[in-house]
């Protein structure tokens, strides 16, 4: 398991590497489009009940969902970075070690999901996480290959 309180430093850290432009905005596009896919395999009763609470999401107004993964984008790369390093440390794919790490990694972003919604000036934003937020831990857990791929796809990888 990664101690996410002090990594040892292999490379740049991710969000120098990943929070200017021109490499920021083609990640948060692509990191809005993973989430769409995400949601769009979710399956079951509790499929249908994330799938509902992202439409409404969606539909708060135009565009919302790139501007809250903007958002939350800085604070993610910095909750990521510690297990980011350690898989560079390792010689490896930083996409595998974030997969193999899924439970500590949802638990890493949970953390500042719950703080924002905490502080959600949307009633309607807040609400919607808070009647997901039982069962986000094994659906953020889930999602952790495909973080992890879009991890692989804009970070550095071992020895670049």
């Amino acid at each position: 398991m990664c101690d996410a309180t002090e990594p040892p430093m292999s490379g740049p850290s991710l969000l120098s590497q990943l929070s200017s432009p021109p490499k920021r905005t083609a990640l948060v596009q692509d990191a809005a489009q993973t989430l769409e896919a995400e949601v769009s395999d979710k399956g079951g009763i509790s499929g249908l009940a994330i799938k509902a609470a992202f439409a409404v999401v969606k539909n708060l107004r135009p565009g919302i969902l790139g501007q809250l993964v903007d958002k939350l984008l800085d604070d993610f790369l910095v909750a990521l970075d510690p297990f980011y390093q350690k898989a560079l440390l390792q010689g490896r794919k930083p996409g595998a070690y974030v997969t193999e790490e899924a439970s500590a990694v949802a638990a890493a972003l949970l953390g500042i999901t719950d703080q924002k919604a905490r502080r959600a000036s949307s009633e309607v934003l807040r609400k919607t996480y808070e009647k997901l937020r039982p069962s986000a831990q094994k659906q953020v857990e889930a999602a952790a290959p495909r973080l992890g791929q879009l991890l692989d796809r804009h970070a550095q990888g071992p020895g670049t």
